[in-house]
Protein backbone atom coordinates (compact mmCIF):
# COMPACT_ATOMS: atom_id res chain seq x y z
CA UNK A 1 0.00 0.00 0.00
CA UNK A 2 1.21 3.48 -0.86
CA UNK A 3 2.17 5.17 2.42
CA UNK A 4 3.34 8.74 2.90
CA UNK A 5 4.18 10.64 6.03
CA UNK A 6 4.37 14.21 7.25
CA UNK A 7 7.04 14.57 9.92
CA UNK A 8 7.14 18.01 11.55
CA UNK A 9 9.07 18.78 14.72
CA UNK A 10 6.83 20.17 17.48
CA UNK A 11 9.29 22.98 18.15
CA UNK A 12 7.16 25.72 16.60
CA UNK A 13 4.00 26.41 14.65
CA UNK A 14 3.48 25.19 11.10
CA UNK A 15 4.43 27.62 8.34
CA UNK A 16 3.58 27.54 4.67
CA UNK A 17 6.59 25.42 3.71
CA UNK A 18 5.60 22.78 6.26
CA UNK A 19 1.98 22.72 5.20
CA UNK A 20 2.85 22.44 1.51
CA UNK A 21 4.75 19.22 2.25
CA UNK A 22 1.76 17.93 4.21
CA UNK A 23 -0.61 18.81 1.34
CA UNK A 24 1.44 16.96 -1.29
CA UNK A 25 1.88 13.90 0.94
CA UNK A 26 -1.86 13.86 1.70
CA UNK A 27 -2.91 14.36 -1.93
CA UNK A 28 -0.72 11.57 -3.25
CA UNK A 29 -1.78 9.10 -0.55
CA UNK A 30 -5.46 9.85 -1.09
CA UNK A 31 -5.13 9.64 -4.88
CA UNK A 32 -3.46 6.23 -4.62
CA UNK A 33 -5.89 4.86 -2.05
CA UNK A 34 -3.05 4.68 0.44
CA UNK A 35 -2.23 5.92 3.93
CA UNK A 36 -1.13 9.36 5.12
CA UNK A 37 0.67 9.29 8.47
CA UNK A 38 1.62 12.00 10.94
CA UNK A 39 4.95 11.54 12.73
CA UNK A 40 5.99 14.06 15.35
CA UNK A 41 9.79 14.26 15.28
CA UNK A 42 10.16 15.21 18.93
CA UNK A 43 13.63 13.85 19.74
CA UNK A 44 14.68 17.39 20.68
CA UNK A 45 13.24 17.22 24.19
CA UNK A 46 14.48 20.69 25.11
CA UNK A 47 12.51 22.44 22.35
CA UNK A 48 9.58 20.11 21.66
CA UNK A 49 6.38 20.97 23.51
CA UNK A 50 2.90 19.54 23.86
CA UNK A 51 1.51 22.96 22.94
CA UNK A 52 3.26 22.93 19.57
CA UNK A 53 2.19 19.30 18.98
CA UNK A 54 -1.40 20.34 19.66
CA UNK A 55 -1.12 23.32 17.30
CA UNK A 56 0.22 21.08 14.51
CA UNK A 57 -2.72 18.71 14.90
CA UNK A 58 -5.13 21.65 15.01
CA UNK A 59 -3.70 23.19 11.84
CA UNK A 60 -3.89 19.89 9.97
CA UNK A 61 -7.45 19.33 11.18
CA UNK A 62 -8.43 22.84 10.07
CA UNK A 63 -6.98 22.13 6.61
CA UNK A 64 -8.87 18.81 6.57
CA UNK A 65 -5.61 16.90 6.09
CA UNK A 66 -6.68 13.96 8.22
CA UNK A 67 -3.93 11.49 9.13
CA UNK A 68 -4.65 7.77 9.23
CA UNK A 69 -2.33 7.29 12.21
CA UNK A 70 0.08 9.25 14.39
CA UNK A 71 3.35 8.30 16.07
CA UNK A 72 5.86 10.22 18.20
CA UNK A 73 9.56 9.58 17.95
CA UNK A 74 9.96 9.99 21.72
CA UNK A 75 8.00 6.73 22.12
CA UNK A 76 10.31 4.78 19.84
CA UNK A 77 13.81 5.01 21.33
CA UNK A 78 14.15 1.21 21.78
CA UNK A 79 13.77 0.81 17.99
CA UNK A 80 16.61 3.24 17.43
CA UNK A 81 18.85 1.51 19.97
CA UNK A 82 18.37 -1.85 18.27
CA UNK A 83 19.02 -0.47 14.77
CA UNK A 84 22.17 1.35 15.86
CA UNK A 85 23.45 -1.87 17.43
CA UNK A 86 22.92 -3.64 14.10
CA UNK A 87 24.85 -0.95 12.25
CA UNK A 88 27.71 -1.10 14.75
CA UNK A 89 27.87 -4.88 14.40
CA UNK A 90 28.04 -4.60 10.60
CA UNK A 91 30.70 -1.88 10.68
CA UNK A 92 28.39 0.85 9.35
CA UNK A 93 28.34 2.87 12.56
CA UNK A 94 31.27 3.83 14.76
CA UNK A 95 32.06 5.89 17.87
CA UNK A 96 33.95 9.19 17.63
CA UNK A 97 35.29 11.24 20.52
CA UNK A 98 36.09 14.71 19.18
CA UNK A 99 34.54 17.57 21.09
CA UNK A 100 32.53 20.23 19.25
CA UNK A 101 35.45 22.63 19.65
CA UNK A 102 37.88 20.10 18.16
CA UNK A 103 35.57 19.47 15.21
CA UNK A 104 35.18 23.18 14.64
CA UNK A 105 38.97 23.61 14.62
CA UNK A 106 39.32 20.84 12.05
CA UNK A 107 36.77 22.52 9.79
CA UNK A 108 38.49 25.89 10.06
CA UNK A 109 41.84 24.38 9.17
CA UNK A 110 40.34 22.56 6.19
CA UNK A 111 38.75 25.76 4.89
CA UNK A 112 42.01 27.63 5.35
CA UNK A 113 43.72 24.96 3.24
CA UNK A 114 41.08 25.32 0.53
CA UNK A 115 39.53 21.94 1.30
CA UNK A 116 35.85 21.10 1.93
CA UNK A 117 35.06 20.89 5.66
CA UNK A 118 34.42 17.14 5.81
CA UNK A 119 34.97 14.83 8.76
CA UNK A 120 38.33 13.11 8.31
CA UNK A 121 37.25 9.78 9.87
CA UNK A 122 40.05 10.01 12.42
CA UNK A 123 37.92 8.01 14.85
CA UNK A 124 38.18 4.95 12.61
CA UNK A 125 41.91 4.75 13.42
CA UNK A 126 41.32 4.50 17.16
CA UNK A 127 42.15 1.18 18.78
CA UNK A 128 40.20 -0.33 21.64
CA UNK A 129 42.94 0.90 23.99
CA UNK A 130 42.66 4.41 22.51
CA UNK A 131 38.92 4.42 23.14
CA UNK A 132 39.34 3.14 26.66
CA UNK A 133 41.87 5.87 27.38
CA UNK A 134 39.56 8.58 26.06
CA UNK A 135 36.64 7.27 28.10
CA UNK A 136 38.89 7.13 31.18
CA UNK A 137 39.37 10.88 30.66
CA UNK A 138 35.59 11.28 30.92
CA UNK A 139 34.89 11.53 27.22
CA UNK A 140 31.74 9.93 25.83
CA UNK A 141 31.44 9.01 22.17
CA UNK A 142 29.04 10.33 19.64
CA UNK A 143 28.08 7.87 16.92
CA UNK A 144 28.49 8.31 13.19
CA UNK A 145 27.08 6.41 10.23
CA UNK A 146 29.85 5.25 7.92
CA UNK A 147 29.06 6.20 4.33
CA UNK A 148 30.04 3.94 1.46
CA UNK A 149 32.03 6.30 -0.76
CA UNK A 150 32.88 3.84 -3.52
CA UNK A 151 30.07 4.85 -5.89
CA UNK A 152 27.54 7.64 -6.40
CA UNK A 153 24.17 7.40 -4.69
CA UNK A 154 21.55 7.40 -7.42
CA UNK A 155 17.77 7.39 -7.65
CA UNK A 156 15.01 8.61 -9.97
CA UNK A 157 13.30 11.42 -8.13
CA UNK A 158 9.58 11.93 -8.75
CA UNK A 159 10.19 15.68 -9.17
CA UNK A 160 13.88 16.10 -10.00
CA UNK A 161 14.19 13.06 -12.26
CA UNK A 162 17.54 11.17 -12.33
CA UNK A 163 19.53 12.32 -9.30
CA UNK A 164 22.97 11.40 -8.07
CA UNK A 165 25.08 12.51 -5.13
CA UNK A 166 28.76 11.76 -4.58
CA UNK A 167 28.93 10.43 -1.00
CA UNK A 168 32.59 11.41 -0.87
CA UNK A 169 31.37 15.01 -0.80
CA UNK A 170 29.56 14.38 2.48
CA UNK A 171 30.70 13.83 6.05
CA UNK A 172 29.77 10.67 7.90
CA UNK A 173 26.69 12.01 9.71
CA UNK A 174 26.39 12.00 13.47
CA UNK A 175 23.35 9.92 14.35
CA UNK A 176 23.61 10.02 18.15
CA UNK A 177 25.14 12.66 20.39
CA UNK A 178 27.49 11.97 23.26
CA UNK A 179 24.65 12.71 25.70
CA UNK A 180 22.59 9.89 24.15
CA UNK A 181 20.25 12.19 22.21
CA UNK A 182 19.19 11.18 18.72
CA UNK A 183 19.71 13.34 15.66
CA UNK A 184 17.43 13.40 12.62
CA UNK A 185 19.00 11.03 10.11
CA UNK A 186 18.80 7.54 11.56
CA UNK A 187 15.53 7.73 13.56
CA UNK A 188 13.75 9.00 10.46
CA UNK A 189 14.93 6.00 8.43
CA UNK A 190 14.02 3.53 11.17
CA UNK A 191 10.56 5.01 11.47
CA UNK A 192 10.05 4.93 7.71
CA UNK A 193 10.99 1.25 7.73
CA UNK A 194 8.75 0.38 10.68
CA UNK A 195 5.83 2.45 9.33
CA UNK A 196 6.21 0.89 5.84
CA UNK A 197 6.55 4.30 4.21
CA UNK A 198 6.75 3.89 0.44
CA UNK A 199 7.22 7.53 -0.59
CA UNK A 200 9.27 10.22 1.15
CA UNK A 201 8.02 13.59 -0.10
CA UNK A 202 9.75 16.69 1.26
CA UNK A 203 11.62 19.86 0.35
CA UNK A 204 14.57 20.08 -2.02
CA UNK A 205 16.80 21.06 0.89
CA UNK A 206 16.71 17.36 1.88
CA UNK A 207 18.34 16.01 -1.28
CA UNK A 208 21.71 15.31 0.34
CA UNK A 209 19.90 13.83 3.36
CA UNK A 210 18.13 11.44 1.01
CA UNK A 211 21.48 10.27 -0.35
CA UNK A 212 22.67 9.47 3.17
CA UNK A 213 19.39 7.89 4.17
CA UNK A 214 19.26 5.73 1.06
CA UNK A 215 22.49 4.13 2.25
CA UNK A 216 20.98 3.72 5.72
CA UNK A 217 17.97 1.86 4.30
CA UNK A 218 20.31 -0.41 2.38
CA UNK A 219 22.59 -0.97 5.41
CA UNK A 220 19.52 -2.09 7.39
CA UNK A 221 18.47 -4.41 4.51
CA UNK A 222 15.20 -2.48 4.07
CA UNK A 223 13.38 -1.39 0.89
CA UNK A 224 14.30 2.14 -0.17
CA UNK A 225 11.24 4.37 -0.56
CA UNK A 226 10.67 6.54 -3.59
CA UNK A 227 11.84 10.13 -3.11
CA UNK A 228 10.16 13.34 -4.26
CA UNK A 229 11.88 16.63 -3.50
CA UNK A 230 9.63 19.68 -3.78
CA UNK A 231 10.97 23.02 -4.96
CA UNK A 232 11.52 25.53 -2.20
CA UNK A 233 9.29 28.55 -1.74
CA UNK A 234 10.11 32.21 -1.73
CA UNK A 235 7.85 35.05 -0.74
CA UNK A 236 7.37 38.16 -2.83
CA UNK A 237 10.23 39.62 -0.75
CA UNK A 238 12.47 36.68 -1.63
CA UNK A 239 12.45 34.92 1.73
CA UNK A 240 12.99 31.18 1.78
CA UNK A 241 10.06 29.03 2.86
CA UNK A 242 11.56 28.26 6.25
CA UNK A 243 11.55 31.97 7.05
CA UNK A 244 7.97 32.64 6.03
CA UNK A 245 6.99 33.07 9.66
CA UNK A 246 4.60 35.86 8.76
CA UNK A 247 2.68 33.36 6.66
CA UNK A 248 2.09 30.86 9.44
CA UNK A 249 -0.95 28.65 9.09
CA UNK A 250 -2.52 30.19 12.19
CA UNK A 251 -2.13 33.69 10.75
CA UNK A 252 -3.74 32.67 7.46
CA UNK A 253 -6.65 31.10 9.29
CA UNK A 254 -7.17 34.28 11.28
CA UNK A 255 -7.02 36.29 8.02
CA UNK A 256 -10.08 34.43 6.74
CA UNK A 257 -8.35 32.12 4.27
CA UNK A 258 -10.52 29.09 3.55
CA UNK A 259 -8.83 25.73 4.15
CA UNK A 260 -9.73 24.37 0.71
CA UNK A 261 -8.40 27.56 -0.90
CA UNK A 262 -5.06 27.21 0.89
CA UNK A 263 -4.79 23.51 0.07
CA UNK A 264 -5.60 24.14 -3.60
CA UNK A 265 -3.10 27.01 -3.71
CA UNK A 266 -0.28 24.94 -2.24
CA UNK A 267 -1.14 21.92 -4.39
CA UNK A 268 -0.72 23.93 -7.60
CA UNK A 269 2.10 26.25 -6.49
CA UNK A 270 5.23 25.50 -8.50
CA UNK A 271 3.40 23.32 -11.02
CA UNK A 272 2.44 23.80 -14.66
CA UNK A 273 -1.23 23.55 -13.69
CA UNK A 274 -3.34 26.71 -13.23
CA UNK A 275 -4.10 27.91 -9.73
CA UNK A 276 -7.87 27.73 -9.62
CA UNK A 277 -10.61 27.39 -7.01
CA UNK A 278 -11.82 24.00 -5.81
CA UNK A 279 -14.67 23.31 -3.42
CA UNK A 280 -14.51 19.52 -3.70
CA UNK A 281 -11.23 18.00 -2.50
CA UNK A 282 -11.95 14.92 -4.62
CA UNK A 283 -11.46 16.94 -7.79
CA UNK A 284 -8.16 18.33 -6.51
CA UNK A 285 -7.00 14.85 -5.52
CA UNK A 286 -7.86 13.44 -8.94
CA UNK A 287 -5.89 16.19 -10.70
CA UNK A 288 -2.66 15.70 -8.74
CA UNK A 289 0.35 14.69 -10.84
CA UNK A 290 4.04 14.72 -9.91
CA UNK A 291 4.85 15.18 -13.59
CA UNK A 292 3.38 18.69 -13.43
CA UNK A 293 5.71 19.78 -10.63
CA UNK A 294 8.64 21.99 -11.59
CA UNK A 295 12.09 22.29 -10.06
CA UNK A 296 12.26 26.09 -10.11
CA UNK A 297 11.76 27.92 -6.85
CA UNK A 298 8.07 28.73 -6.42
CA UNK A 299 6.83 32.10 -5.22
CA UNK A 300 4.30 32.37 -2.44
CA UNK A 301 2.25 35.50 -3.16
CA UNK A 302 -0.21 36.46 -0.44
CA UNK A 303 -2.22 38.62 -2.84
CA UNK A 304 -2.61 35.70 -5.22
CA UNK A 305 -3.82 33.56 -2.33
CA UNK A 306 -6.34 36.22 -1.30
CA UNK A 307 -7.62 36.37 -4.87
CA UNK A 308 -8.00 32.60 -4.97
CA UNK A 309 -9.74 32.71 -1.61
CA UNK A 310 -12.32 35.19 -2.92
CA UNK A 311 -12.94 33.02 -5.99
CA UNK A 312 -13.41 30.05 -3.68
CA UNK A 313 -15.85 31.95 -1.46
CA UNK A 314 -17.92 32.75 -4.54
CA UNK A 315 -18.40 29.00 -5.09
CA UNK A 316 -19.01 27.78 -1.54
CA UNK A 317 -22.42 26.48 -0.59
CA UNK A 318 -24.14 27.83 2.50
CA UNK A 319 -23.55 24.58 4.39
CA UNK A 320 -19.78 25.08 4.13
CA UNK A 321 -19.90 28.41 6.00
CA UNK A 322 -23.17 28.39 7.96
CA UNK A 323 -21.54 27.87 11.36
CA UNK A 324 -19.41 31.00 10.84
CA UNK A 325 -22.16 33.40 9.73
CA UNK A 326 -24.44 35.73 11.73
CA UNK A 327 -27.98 34.46 12.23
CA UNK A 328 -29.27 37.10 9.83
CA UNK A 329 -27.33 35.52 6.95
CA UNK A 330 -29.37 32.51 5.86
CA UNK A 331 -28.99 30.42 2.70
CA UNK A 332 -30.73 32.90 0.36
CA UNK A 333 -28.71 35.77 1.83
CA UNK A 334 -25.46 33.84 1.40
CA UNK A 335 -26.33 33.08 -2.22
CA UNK A 336 -26.92 36.79 -2.81
CA UNK A 337 -23.79 37.97 -1.01
CA UNK A 338 -21.03 35.46 -1.70
CA UNK A 339 -20.14 36.81 -5.14
CA UNK A 340 -19.06 40.09 -3.55
CA UNK A 341 -17.13 38.74 -0.58
CA UNK A 342 -13.40 38.18 -0.12
CA UNK A 343 -13.79 36.13 3.09
CA UNK A 344 -16.71 34.47 4.82
CA UNK A 345 -16.31 36.94 7.68
CA UNK A 346 -17.10 39.79 5.30
CA UNK A 347 -20.71 38.62 5.28
CA UNK A 348 -21.13 39.96 8.81
CA UNK A 349 -21.03 43.56 7.59
CA UNK A 350 -24.12 42.84 5.51
CA UNK A 351 -26.12 41.40 8.41
CA UNK A 352 -27.34 44.80 9.62
CA UNK A 353 -27.91 46.00 6.07
CA UNK A 354 -30.27 43.11 5.44
CA UNK A 355 -31.97 42.76 8.80
CA UNK A 356 -31.66 45.96 10.82
CA UNK A 357 -31.58 49.72 10.36
CA UNK A 358 -29.04 51.78 8.45
CA UNK A 359 -28.25 55.47 8.14
CA UNK A 360 -28.53 56.27 4.44
CA UNK A 361 -26.48 59.21 3.19
CA UNK A 362 -28.25 62.50 2.63
CA UNK A 363 -29.46 62.97 -0.95
CA UNK A 364 -31.63 66.13 -1.07
CA UNK A 365 -31.37 66.30 -4.84
CA UNK A 366 -33.06 62.88 -5.00
CA UNK A 367 -35.72 63.47 -2.31
CA UNK A 368 -38.69 63.62 -4.71
CA UNK A 369 -37.44 60.64 -6.66
CA UNK A 370 -37.03 58.53 -3.50
CA UNK A 371 -40.49 59.53 -2.28
CA UNK A 372 -41.92 58.43 -5.62
CA UNK A 373 -39.88 55.21 -5.43
CA UNK A 374 -41.38 54.39 -2.01
CA UNK A 375 -44.85 54.97 -3.36
CA UNK A 376 -44.21 52.65 -6.31
CA UNK A 377 -42.94 49.70 -4.24
CA UNK A 378 -44.97 46.67 -5.34
CA UNK A 379 -46.79 44.52 -2.79
CA UNK A 380 -45.11 41.42 -1.41
CA UNK A 381 -44.26 38.60 -1.91
CA UNK A 382 -41.05 39.66 -3.64
CA UNK A 383 -38.70 37.58 -5.72
CA UNK A 384 -35.76 38.02 -8.10
CA UNK A 385 -37.98 39.81 -10.64
CA UNK A 386 -39.26 42.50 -8.24
CA UNK A 387 -36.29 44.85 -8.69
CA UNK A 388 -36.63 44.88 -12.48
CA UNK A 389 -40.40 45.41 -12.36
CA UNK A 390 -40.06 48.22 -9.80
CA UNK A 391 -37.25 50.09 -11.57
CA UNK A 392 -38.96 49.71 -14.94
CA UNK A 393 -42.05 51.39 -13.50
CA UNK A 394 -39.91 54.16 -11.98
CA UNK A 395 -38.16 54.73 -15.29
CA UNK A 396 -41.52 55.28 -16.95
CA UNK A 397 -42.91 57.65 -14.32
CA UNK A 398 -39.75 59.64 -13.55
CA UNK A 399 -37.88 59.55 -16.84
CA UNK A 400 -34.71 58.51 -15.04
CA UNK A 401 -32.43 55.82 -16.41
CA UNK A 402 -28.97 54.36 -15.91
CA UNK A 403 -26.96 55.60 -12.92
CA UNK A 404 -29.48 58.37 -12.15
CA UNK A 405 -32.11 55.68 -11.66
CA UNK A 406 -30.22 52.89 -9.93
CA UNK A 407 -27.56 54.62 -7.82
CA UNK A 408 -29.86 56.61 -5.48
CA UNK A 409 -31.93 53.49 -4.85
CA UNK A 410 -28.86 51.42 -3.94
CA UNK A 411 -27.56 54.14 -1.60
CA UNK A 412 -30.92 54.55 0.11
CA UNK A 413 -31.53 50.83 0.52
CA UNK A 414 -28.02 49.66 1.50
CA UNK A 415 -25.98 52.74 2.40
CA UNK A 416 -23.32 51.41 0.02
CA UNK A 417 -22.01 52.64 -3.31
CA UNK A 418 -21.50 49.09 -4.53
CA UNK A 419 -22.43 45.58 -3.56
CA UNK A 420 -24.31 42.48 -4.64
CA UNK A 421 -27.00 42.63 -7.29
CA UNK A 422 -29.99 44.58 -6.03
CA UNK A 423 -32.33 42.06 -7.63
CA UNK A 424 -31.08 39.54 -5.04
CA UNK A 425 -30.87 42.00 -2.14
CA UNK A 426 -34.29 43.63 -2.43
CA UNK A 427 -36.34 40.57 -1.42
CA UNK A 428 -33.99 40.04 1.54
CA UNK A 429 -34.44 43.63 2.74
CA UNK A 430 -38.20 43.33 2.48
CA UNK A 431 -40.91 45.87 1.79
CA UNK A 432 -41.20 47.27 5.31
CA UNK A 433 -37.51 48.06 5.66
CA UNK A 434 -37.27 49.29 2.06
CA UNK A 435 -40.14 51.75 2.59
CA UNK A 436 -38.60 53.08 5.80
CA UNK A 437 -35.16 53.51 4.24
CA UNK A 438 -36.43 55.29 1.18
CA UNK A 439 -38.41 57.67 3.39
CA UNK A 440 -35.42 58.28 5.65
CA UNK A 441 -33.15 58.98 2.70
CA UNK A 442 -35.69 61.40 1.19
CA UNK A 443 -35.93 63.27 4.47
CA UNK A 444 -32.19 63.32 5.24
Amino acid sequence: MITTRFAPSPTGRLHIGNLRAAVINWLYARQQGGRFLLRLDDTDAARSTQAFAHSIRADLAWADLSADAEVRQSDRFPLYEAALARLVASGRAYPAYETPDELDLKRRLQRAAGKPPLYDRAALALTLDDRAALEAQGRHPHWRFRLDTTAPVEWTDLVRGPTHIDPASLSDPIVRREDGGWLYMLPSVIDDIEMAVTHVIRGEDHVSNSAVQKQMFEALAAPVPAFAHLSLLTSTEGELSKRLGSAGVDALREAGIEPIALVAFLARLGTSEPIEPFVDPAALIASFDFNQMGRATARFDMEELRHLNARTIHLLDYAAVADRLPAAIDAPAWAALRGNLATAADAAQWADILASTIAPPAAPEDADFLTEAAAKLPPEPWDATTWSEWTTALKTTTGRKGRALFHPLRLALTGRETGPEMAALLPLIGRERATARLAAAAAA
